[in-house]
């Protein structure tokens, strides 16, 4: 959520950065409903003064022996009149959020304007991709052929975009979870964390997804419970209301969680293999800090998420997202993108946001300076490292083998159990 106080001192502006998002905002909309609502509040507060001067003048006629009645009539018609005021308040509040909740991040000024991902800005690229001496295969043919992904029974057993692994593929997926888990909690400093996959509705207000996005989720009725689209909804809403300890910042999470999107208006998109799928696992990591640090700390994460590719020996790239291209709540993106052979391109494997103090706003996750200082809103920022499918997707395609088997990766063989290769 934005600052109210920004909208009101600096609304031109605000226009103009948040038109180079693309989509519209009704400013004009905004501008009669925070008039309706500041008039409103000023009226309460008028009538509110008057019943506390009224009352203080009855207090000293009563206290010199004087008949106070026509005063005390008057002080309850006047609160009376705050009663039947504070009922439209009511509603022009909700109204208020309502519209304030729909109003996504500002970019920040150091984002590149543009309309689309393809106006993004590639920062830098590591490792060579793999040149073999034969064609080099999509992963869904790479784990059908070896037995380890079944997209025919997981279709069976509950439908399009879920996937069944099987033997040395579910073992896979398990390794690359323990692998980043063990390498962000080891050497980045991250605690994990074991959340629900199920929220309720104001975790999903309080991170963005919601009330915007709600066709994206699903949802479950009775208890108006969602499952999670990311462990970034439950990590971040665990300080939801809560006023943090300056001394304790950076607070830095890490979990692993099953998601699930309804990807609404993707079909037709990647309905092969594990790209996009309704199901699937990944890492998260969130961070709370203070505002001036924000920045520094955004590009740890993205650090922390190109190590786990450095250490499969992934060759990747990193491009920081145009203003068009970034996701609702973020004022900063950076993808990573991994080389995928079989589809002889880049695809995107992370996503680390700074998101400032739009989600803290949301949530009301504070702080103060010091013991006497005013509360402060923390930035939160957000990263996958990494989605674990797509991972899995990157070493099947990049360890692939001209007889049929797969390599599996040095960081990872400790985890397969000494196992070298699938196949």
């Amino acid at each position: 959520m934005l600052d109210v106080k920004l909208l009101r001192d600096d609304l031109a502006q605000v226009k103009e950065r948040m038109a180079t998002r693309g989509g519209a905002v009704d400013w004009d909309a905004f501008v009669a409903i925070d008039r309706e609502r500041r008039d409103a509040l000023a009226n309460i507060e008028r009538l509110k003064e008057k019943k506390n001067r009224l009352s203080g003048e009855i207090g000293k006629i009563k206290k010199a022996g004087g008949d106070a009645s026509a005063l005390m009539r008057e002080t309850e018609d006047v609160s009376e009149a705050i009663r039947v005021s504070e009922a439209p308040l009511a509603d022009i509040e909700a109204r208020f959020e309502a519209f304030m909740l729909t109003v996504p991040n500002l970019p920040s000024p150091t984002v590149k304007i543009g309309k689309s991902e393809h106006d993004n800005r590639e920062v830098r690229r590591w490792g060579e991709p793999p040149k073999f001496d034969f064609e080099a295969r999509n992963h869904w043919d790479i784990g059908e052929e070896l037995a380890i992904l079944d997209f025919e029974r997981a279709a069976k057993i509950t439908g399009a975009r879920f996937t069944v692994y099987r033997g040395a593929g579910a073992r896979l997926e398990r390794a690359l979870i323990n692998f980043m888990l063990d390498l962000h909690t080891g050497e980045n400093g991250y605690q994990e964390m074991l959340p629900p996959a199920l929220v309720n509705r104001a975790s999903l207000v309080g991170t963005g997804q919601l009330p915007k996005f709600e066709e994206d989720l699903f949802h479950l009725a009775p208890g108006d419970y969602f499952l999670i689209p990311t462990a970034e909804v439950p990590l971040t809403n665990l300080h939801r209301d809560e006023m943090l300890e300056r001394e304790a910042l950076p607070i830095k999470y890490v979990a692993y969680t099953p998601c699930f999107r309804s990807e609404a208006g993707s079909y037709g998109k990647d309905v092969r293999g594990l790209i996009r799928q309704h199901q699937f696992n990944k890492v998260e990591m969130v961070k709370f800090c203070e505002p001036e640090n924000s920045y520094d700390e955004h590009e740890s994460m993205v650090r922390n998420a190109e190590e786990i590719l450095k250490r499969l020996n992934l060759p990747y790239r990193v491009v920081e997202l145009c203003t068009g291209d970034m996701g609702f709540a973020s004022a900063k993106t950076y993808d990573l993108e991994v080389w995928l052979p079989g589809q002889n391109t880049y695809r995107e494997i992370s996503s680390c946001s700074n998101c400032e103090d739009f989600q803290a706003r949301r949530a009301n996750i504070r702080y103060r300076k010091d013991k006497k200082g005013k509360p402060l809103f923390v930035h939160t920022l957000n990263g996958s490292g990494l989605a674990v499918g797509r991972t899995l997707v990157a070493v099947l395609e990049n360890y692939q083998q001209k007889d049929g088997t797969v390599i599996i990766p040095d960081a990872l063989r400790s985890y397969m159990g000494g196992l070298a290769q699938i196949g």
